[in-house]
């Protein structure tokens, strides 16, 4: 197929690109300077609702995964940076999508886990409703900006991921250096749960949403044992061999981080992926011990 990827320059973009193409895809990547004349590349300017919509042209897929860092404290300037990175550029993407002649298939939207907001022990599927507060408004406007595409007839996916772990970066990646250093522990309380996904699972589960027609709407892109922040803090130390006796507590995390860490780090999320399970897709990594034994390459 030939494939648009926004955010290609980012942790999940910059997998998904490669990986696309071993898989004989023709990737196209929508850049915000002059596209090289040597590259496959699509200009756009989301902040200023500008895109090249006949380069578009022809595209049987589109993938859609940019998006300012949400994992910084949230002032009132980032929270709207957040809200003008996704649901604008995605309003923009869908609406171009919907006027072209010749209109892709599919779009798979990115969007996160923080639809659900701060659910305690319950467990979360895609019908189950969404949070309260900031995060789970600005999801929601997030994948309401995709309807345009959705109206015209284009198949879109909402794609709402949880924590990817990657060595190469994202929340793992943030975790490595303090935890090598023997300096890692549990968040706040531990008790709360965080939906987790091995990188190549990620990869795999986005393809067949890209690939089935059977996806349509929200598919939740997390792995089936959620674990709890104490729990990953000891798989992670046990991994590296380290100990992890110096825990975060709320309080630090309340100063530290304001809203964003009461969100991210102390909000608990215990999801599963209902409807890849419902098409019986096959996690490579469904133990936390193993995933991250696996992305950190390293034995037993």
């Amino acid at each position: 197929m030939r494939v648009v990827l926004s955010g290609a320059s980012g942790l999940i973009g910059g997998m998904l690109r490669p990986f696309l193409i071993e898989h004989g895809h023709d990737v196209h990547v929508l850049v915000r300077r002059d596209p090289r004349p040597d590259a496959q590349e699509v200009f756009w300017d989301p902040g200023a609702g500008k895109i090249d919509a006949q380069a578009l042209e022809g595209a049987e897929a589109v993938i859609h995964l940019s998006g300012q860092n949400v994992a910084v404290r949230w002032t009132s300037q980032r929270k709207q940076e957040l809200i003008d990175s996704r649901v604008q550029s995605t309003r923009l993407l869908s609406e171009t999508l919907a006027r072209l002649s010749s209109r892709p298939k599919v779009l798979i939207a990115a969007s996160a886990i923080g639809f659900y907001g701060e659910r305690g022990d319950e467990i979360v599927t895609e019908d189950s409703p969404a949070g309260a507060g900031f995060f789970p408004d600005l999801c929601q406007a997030w994948e309401a900006a995709s309807h345009p595409a959705r109206d015209a007839g284009i198949r879109v996916v909402n794609f709402r991921i949880g924590v990817v772990l990657s060595a190469k970066g994202g929340a793992l990646g943030k975790m490595l250096t303090p935890f090598r250093l023997g300096l890692g522990g549990r968040i706040g309380s531990g008790r709360q749960y965080l939906s987790w996904i091995a990188s190549d699972d990620l990869l795999a589960a986005m393809y067949l949403c890209l690939t089935d027609d059977r996806f349509t709407g929200p598919v939740n892109a997390v792995g089936p044992a959620p674990a709890t922040q104490k729990e990953f803090a000891r798989t992670l130390a046990r991994v590296l061999r380290r100990p992890a006796i110096f825990p975060l507590p709320a309080f630090m995390v309340r100063l530290l981080f304001g809203e964003m860490g009461r969100t991210l780090l102390l909000g608990s999320t215990r999801i599963l992926p209902a409807r890849l399970a419902e098409h019986n897709f096959r996690f490579k990594h469904t133990i936390l011990e193993d995933a991250l034994r696996f992305e950190l390459q390293v034995t037993k």
